[in-house]
């Protein structure tokens, strides 16, 4: 299984303290009460925390994975929501190919990602240069998530399906694509989508 870049330091206490504890069980099973919480918690990070390859899709991919939660026009782009509950995969990848022109942090707070308020959460907007124009990506933390730990940077260029980083215990990812360049949404609210590999968009080829 591979584990995402970043979080080894999450998985490797819980793994070492789990191999200490079994080892003492062989000697007394009063130490099965401190080895199966922490081995469950062991598990919970490498699902959590797992980093599958995928067979990257058509058109413009899905960023992250998760749930369709909002699909709107906003002036003359097309916003696209998505949510991530706790058992999806919280690598993000790169929408299409383009070039990095800017990558932005802003601190603010941790609430809950499908609420209105979610908007002055903590975030990192990442605006890429693609054939269609700029296109954002914008990476939000959560009640949970507390930390979007970003693998790109400004002035890298980046295939689709490439990773651009992930959010920590969380939590929701918004796309935003120029509508006068979009042929066809092809998903709806409520849709399952799994990064890099579904589609959400194609492009207008006029």
């Amino acid at each position: 299984m591979r584990i995402a870049k970043g979080c080894w330091p999450w998985v490797i206490p819980p793994l070492l303290l789990s191999i200490f504890f079994a080892v003492l069980c062989w000697f007394s099973l009063w130490f099965l009460s401190l080895f199966i919480p922490i081995f469950c918690v062991l598990v919970f990070f490498l699902i959590f925390f797992r980093d599958p390859e995928r067979n990257i899709g058509e058109g413009i991919i899905a960023p992250a994975d998760g749930q369709i939660r909002d699909i709107k026009q906003e002036k003359d782009q097309y916003l696209i929501s998505t949510f991530m509950e706790v058992n999806n995969v919280h690598v993000n990848r790169m929408p299409i190919d383009g070039r990095i022109i800017q990558m932005s942090h802003f601190p603010g707070h941790h609430l809950r990602a499908w609420k209105k308020e979610s908007d002055l959460n903590e975030r990192v907007v990442i605006t890429i240069e693609t054939e269609i124009g700029e296109v954002k990506v914008v990476q939000l933390a959560g009640l949970i998530a507390r930390r979007v730990y970003p693998y790109i940077k400004e002035g890298d260029t980046l295939k689709k399906g490439d990773r651009i980083g992930i959010i920590r215990l969380g939590s929701r990812v918004d796309v935003y694509l120029p509508v006068n360049k979009i042929k066809e949404i092809s998903i709806k609210i409520g849709d399952p989508v799994k990064a890099g590999e579904d589609t959400i968009a194609f492009i207008n080829e006029k």
